[in-house]
């Protein structure tokens, strides 16, 4: 089951574009770890976020 943001997520842009790493989606957005994702828990609670926040919570300045 993907995570609900999955479709409007700049994630799936990034990796779409060759970004990044399509690993990081398999695992985080489209595999059962979707729930562990800083991404989606800071979505759900409507906490403001940068688009260059990873799954894991970190910062790539290089996505900017």
């Amino acid at each position: 089951m993907a995570c609900k943001w999955y479709s409007c997520c700049p994630i799936k842009w990034l990796t779409d574009a060759a970004r990044l790493d399509r690993r990081r989606v398999e695992r985080y957005c489209l595999g059962e770890s979707w729930r562990e994702c800083i991404r989606y828990d800071l979505e759900e609670r409507g906490i403001p976020h940068p688009d260059h926040v990873l799954p894991d919570g970190t910062l790539d300045e290089s996505l900017k």
